[in-house]
């Protein structure tokens, strides 16, 4: 449909026209407040309180979503929110990495905080228009997009009715649309969602960013939680947001010196060794699939197994040589050199409404190339990236969709459901065509993908009441906590890593703590109190990205030669001195590595507490399904069974010649379980928590957040 006839269909329920101002040492000093029930549109000024104890980014998110919603809050109220917020840092372009935002939300999944980090050029864009955050609240009547002119100085709310849905069409039409002309694309982001985040759960947010050179509004996505379900619950389109003029001191730094120093040092770093190291440039994060499975990490059959044989076929060797675009600077900001942000161009679908359709596809990430292939048995580059792309533009997370597609092939094999019950569909592992019916089902809402896109913790219900599975099985091999489902990496050998996944405000994500390596591989951290220093400190450093408008990529998929001689490697000091430098240079303050972590501890256990007056964010919601700790069926144990039997005998000590498989299995639970609880007390002690998972009033007076709010929700719990 013409872009004309598009626009013309539009209709304007509101206009707010706002004075241009300088952003000051990273700071606009307002946000933008949007309510859509009542078309209301207005600034808020961020006070120096929110900027001591929140920062930005995810801190100013958690801020305004607490002030917003009640206990009783649920995440299809109007009262519920989005916030979009980037981060004082966010938009500088001497160092990569740096165009990075936070959304915050209550989660249709987890029925608590979801907050996802994203990337293109939302976040900096949405900032040079002179803006910390975009809060939005409300339902409005019919399909709204939201129109932010950072240089007219203008936000609009305007019913759209007829542009699309879905997220690769969506966004071309409104690049288009509010571009001056073709050379003004690259000033436009958008944010969409698709048809799929309207009849799932599971829903994301696409952003964009235009790419010059390959002529197309390229998807970013601020995945998990499904977001992008109550974005379209809300009725909203999409968020378009103009700026142009961007250029390297759009922050007005307090101190480019050191800005530039950090990043001078860190682009010669990835020229000199991303080649030879994580190959970034090459295939971004895809680059670890057949690490993982070398080490026995890469999920399998629904995290039954760790490696295959067939892993070649999906390996990052078989994406660069026949799918992914090379010699390209693939960042999702200006000025990142890490360019990880590869995509197929020209790629032929096979399926669905867009069969025979040649597109830009997006990754895959390594998630997405684990959870839509090894988890789900498809060792087909082809179909995970078909995945990928649907997942993409019908505006549903690749993780949860993964690991939800991997449980119910696991049911399906096992008789748990039938094709009665999944209205024929054969999710048989390793079945791409019933997958691909099963996510174009999910777009229309109809079928069995109606079912699936309820998520796993839902789906369970169903099952158990619906089609009598047993409850205790279901719960043992459904890798969801909190509602939110696995990302994809194997943590059954590595205690720290449970911990990581399952120690967590929001849910089993891996951006909190990564720490299979250090605990399985390299055995750095042996005791419950090592393992329980990392959950405190990696936990609180990647929360500090969120809070900046950082990436994470940069400061560990690239090791600076100086790692190998450091004290702590793992930690990638010199790393941690650039971004303690760069913070510093942008707001004039004067920050250690020790503070950097403070500022994180004060959000961190704001957040907690957030879950908490919610209802959750106790120890009982951090239990872990038995599959992410151990082998729940014979196949599993006898399929590493010379290695359960050598820690039986040499951990345990028990004699495993002596027992049947189902003593053995039994004996190795109660160890694993038994061992998860006591790391649960060692992290709760170093957090500063008690038994029951609760912050002190000590530990808040200690970072500062002993506020009275604060505190009158933890006084009942203690």
């Amino acid at each position: 449909m013409q872009i004309e006839k598009l626009r013309s269909e539009h209709k304007l329920l509101k206009e707010f026209k706002y004075d241009l101002q300088p952003i000051e040492k990273g700071y606009a000093n307002r946000t933008l407040y949007i309510n859509l029930s009542e078309n209301h549109i207005e600034s808020q000024p961020v006070t120096q309180f929110m900027k001591d104890k929140f920062v930005g980014g995810k801190g100013f998110g958690l801020y305004k979503l607490w002030n917003a919603v009640k206990p009783e809050t649920r995440w299809q109220d109007p009262e519920n929110e989005i916030i979009i917020a980037p981060g004082p840092v966010a938009g500088i372009t001497q160092y990569p990495g740096t165009g990075k935002s936070l959304v915050v939300s209550i989660s249709p999944l987890t029925d608590m905080i979801i907050d996802s980090n994203v990337g293109g050029y939302v976040g900096p864009f949405l900032k040079f228009s002179g803006w910390d955050a975009l809060e939005i609240q409300g339902k409005a009547k019919h399909d709204v997009i939201i129109v932010i002119d950072g240089n007219d100085g203008t936000v609009k709310i305007e019913e759209a009715p007829l542009e699309a849905v879905d997220g690769h069409i969506l966004g071309e039409q409104l690049t288009e649309m509010y571009a001056k002309d073709e050379d003004d694309m690259r000033n436009v982001s958008v944010v969409t969602a698709g048809t799929a985040a309207e009849n799932t759960l599971i829903g994301l947010l696409n952003f964009t960013f235009y790419d010059t050179r390959k002529k197309v509004a390229r998807l970013k996505q601020a995945g998990r939680g499904g977001i992008g379900t109550v974005f379209r619950d809300k009725k909203v389109k999409g968020i378009v947001i103009r700026y142009a003029g961007t250029h390297g001191n759009m922050n007005n730094v307090d101190d480019i010196a050191p800005i530039n120093k950090a990043g001078i040092k860190i682009h010669k770093q990835i020229d000199k060794l991303d080649d030879v190291q994580c190959r970034m440039r090459q295939v971004g994060t895809a680059n670890i699939v057949e690490v993982m499975d070398a080490y026995d990490l890469l999920p399998t059959h629904n995290y039954q197994y760790g490696s295959h044989k067939d892993t070649v076929k999906i390996d990052s060797h078989t994406f660069i040589k026949n799918y992914l675009s090379q010699n390209s600077p693939d960042g999702c900001w200006y000025g990142c050199s890490l360019s990880c942000a590869k995509a197929a161009e020209g790629f032929k679908l096979e399926s669905g409404p867009y069969k025979g359709d040649k597109v830009c596809v997006d990754g895959p990430e390594y998630e997405t190339a684990a959870g839509c292939g090894s988890n789900i048995g498809v060792f087909d580059a082809h179909a995970i990236l078909e995945l990928n792309f649907y997942c993409d533009t019908y505006g549903i997370d690749t993780i949860s969709f993964g690991t939800l597609t991997a449980f119910v092939m696991e049911c399906y094999e096992r008789g748990i459901i039938t094709k009665e019950q999944t209205g024929g569909l054969e999710l048989t592992f390793g079945n791409k065509w019933a997958a691909y019916e099963l996510i174009h089902q999910m777009s229309k809402g109809e079928g069995f993908g109606k079912i699936a896109g309820l998520g796993i913790r839902k789906m369970k219900d169903v099952f158990v009441e619906e089609f009598g599975a047993d409850r205790d099985f279901l719960n043992d091999i459904g890798m969801e906590q909190k509602g939110l489902e696995y990302s994809e990496y194997m943590s059954k050998e590595s205690l720290a890593q449970q911990g990581g996944y399952g120690l967590t405000n929001k849910g089993p994500q891996h951006d909190e703590a990564w720490l299979i390596f250090m605990d399985m591989v390299n055995n750095q951290i042996p005791s419950f109190e090592d393992k329980a220093e990392a959950l405190h400190y990696f936990p609180m450093f990647r929360t500090w990205f969120g809070l900046c408008g950082f990436c994470k990529l940069p400061w560990n998929d690239t090791t600076p030669e100086s790692n190998a001689t450091a004290d702590e490697p793992a930690k990638m000091p010199e790393h941690v001195q650039n971004y303690v430098n760069i913070f510093n240079g942008v707001t004039g303050l004067s920050i250690d590595k020790d503070e950097l972590i403070r500022q994180s501890e004060r959000v961190y256990n704001f957040q907690r507490i957030f879950n908490i007056r919610m209802g959750k964010g106790l120890r009982v919601h951090d239990k872990t399904p038995y599959r992410s700790m151990g082998p729940v069926t014979k196949e599993e144990y006898l399929s590493r069974e010379e290695r359960y039997d050598g820690q039986l005998k040499d951990i345990i000590g028990l004699d495993p010649t002596q027992m049947s498989l189902e003593d053995k299995m039994a004996a190795t639970r109660k160890h694993r379980e038994d061992q998860y609880e006591k790391l649960t007390d060692a992290v709760y002690k170093r957090r500063g928590w008690t038994p029951n998972g609760v912050p002190t009033v000590e530990k808040l007076s200690e970072i500062g957040m002993d506020l009275p709010e604060l505190v009158e929700v933890i006084k009942k719990h203690l």
